[in-house]
């Protein structure tokens, strides 16, 4: 189990809540989100900022390695964190991109006749 998947039980438990209820807070199947808890899934950042606000809790806190010990000044690390994440993204859509593009060419490439 990692950090995330582990942070989110704790608090699952904390709340006494099932699987089935917060997977169906959160709108998604029970196995999807046993493969959320379980690490077997990584959450986006859309996803994670829909768990911590079901939780009330900030985005670091679900990802922090001591999430207990976190001191109320942390907003300004959760910022910068969250602006990493969003560069991050925004990086692997770039690279997805560039892949269709690359796969479309190869793909036009392959229906032109030989010359």
């Amino acid at each position: 189990m990692n950090i995330i998947g582990n942070n989110i039980r704790k608090l699952r438990h904390k709340n006494g809540w099932s699987q089935a209820d917060v997977a169906q807070q959160l709108k998604i199947s029970i196995p999807a989100y046993s493969k959320i808890e379980t690490g077997i899934t990584d959450v986006n950042i859309s996803r994670l900022d829909q768990i911590a606000r079901l939780f009330d809790v900030s985005s670091l806190q679900l990802i922090a390695k001591d999430a207990e010990n976190l001191h109320a000044g942390s907003s300004t690390e959760i910022g910068v964190l969250r602006d990493k994440l969003v560069l991050q993204e925004d990086e692997i859509i770039k690279l997805q991109k560039k892949v269709i593009d690359l796969y479309e060419e190869i793909r036009g490439m392959a229906k032109k006749p030989y010359a």
